[in-house]
């Protein structure tokens, strides 16, 4: 480990810690809201991550400190978890302790200290990242053995069940088990999953991700309403899941369905459509023609999803019109990211295209960075 990291941990936890574990926070390249629906998706793990510093305690306590927080020590009794009791940010890490409990791992407490680069309430996943680095030091620290995408059902069980954020499980699986330089492919359903290579380098292309500094919160009802609205679908529909309407009788499903449900239907079916696409497109090496499939996903999303904001769109219309390939928003939507395809010497041109829109419509100025395919979650000192 760094000697700044133990030097940290001791300053606030008085030893000297065991290692530090780091998970990232993730962009989805395309299949969004499809994870709930059992759908495909496809994220690419971001090099912004949570790291975590950590030791074991043997007397049944967990303390947690993050560098980003307000100089405080949560410090809680483990034989006293349970959904509710902690609404701060620790609910994220503190959950993985009583969902590894819930599923029956012999987890005793620790000493955490967190420091995070992820960007909070932008649609890039930090509370996953949160969940599964938490995970994968608790793992290591007490010997669990458990893999990535077992780590990343325990960090969603946190999320969903101790948090209580309705999320299906593919942030949770990017943050878990990506690898550099490949996207990862995930079936929700049947948890299959295989690492597509994404080389923008080599193709001479760049994905930028703009903060638009719009915060959301996908616990304050409006995620769990479009999620509610596509499991009626499918249960008046007949259907398990969404996942299981073919495109070819989408037509004739949507004339059964109320008006108000025909729309987020339409958008999971051709979603997954585009999670196809884009991977016949990778495999065959022609990265560029990703954009226009980003820019129809966003138009679905806005459109018939209906997730979409006034600064999510315009970042979307101001990227594509200065050269951007292609461009969508990312994540749940209600603000956050958008990500566009651009090419490496169109970096800062699309991103100051983007700042100047921004500036004439009065928003605030969004924060632009590139980001190349990283690794998921891991001990890393």
């Amino acid at each position: 480990m760094t000697e700044q990291a133990a030097i940290d941990f001791e300053a606030v936890h008085g030893a000297r810690p065991s290692g530090v574990w780091a998970a990232p926070g993730r962009v989805n390249l395309i299949g969004e809201h499809t994870d709930y629906n059992d759908g495909f998706v496809l994220p690419v793990a971001l090099p912004h991550r949570v790291e975590v510093t950590a030791r074991r305690r043997e007397d049944g306590r967990v303390r947690l400190y993050s560098a980003q927080g307000d100089g405080t020590i949560t410090d809680l009794a483990l034989d006293g978890l349970a959904p509710g009791v902690v609404t701060s940010w620790a609910a994220y890490p503190v959950g993985v302790f009583w969902a590894l409990a819930e599923a029956g791992h012999t987890v005793g407490g620790a000493d955490l200290f967190f420091d995070s680069d992820v960007p909070t309430g932008a649609g890039l996943s930090s509370s996953a990242a949160l969940e599964c680095a938490t995970a994968a030091a608790l793992d290591d620290l007490y010997g669990l053995g458990l893999s990535a995408p077992e780590l990343a059902l325990v960090a969603q069980r946190a999320e969903n069940a101790f948090v209580g954020v309705p999320c299906g499980v593919m942030d949770q699986m990017a943050s878990a088990c990506c690898t550099d330089g490949a996207a990862l492919f995930l079936d929700t359903r049947t948890l299959e999953q295989r690492h597509v290579p994404l080389d923008l380098e080599a193709a001479g292309l760049r994905l930028l991700v703009i903060d638009t500094r719009v915060k959301h919160d996908l616990g304050d009802g409006a995620y769990a309403a479009v999620r509610a609205g596509c499991e009626r679908a499918a249960g008046l529909l007949g259907l398990d899941a969404l996942r299981d309407l073919p495109a070819a009788d989408l037509t004739a499903a949507l004339a059964r369905l109320p008006r108000e449900l025909a729309p987020l239907v339409r958008h999971v079916v051709t979603e997954n459509q585009r999670v196809v696409e884009t991977i016949a497109h990778l495999e065959g090496g022609r990265i560029a023609a990703l954009g226009p499939i980003l820019t129809a996903g966003h138009a679905s999303l806005r459109d018939d999803y209906r997730v979409s904001c006034p600064e999510t769109d315009l970042a979307v219309e101001a990227a594509v019109a200065a050269g951007a390939l292609g461009a969508r928003m990312t994540g749940g939507g209600f603000g956050g990211s958008v990500i566009a395809l651009v090419g490496a010497a169109d970096v800062e041109p699309v991103a100051e295209a983007v700042r100047s829109a921004f500036r004439s419509a009065g928003f605030a100025t969004p924060v632009a960075f590139t980001a190349l395919p990283s690794a998921g979650a891991r001990r890393v000192a």
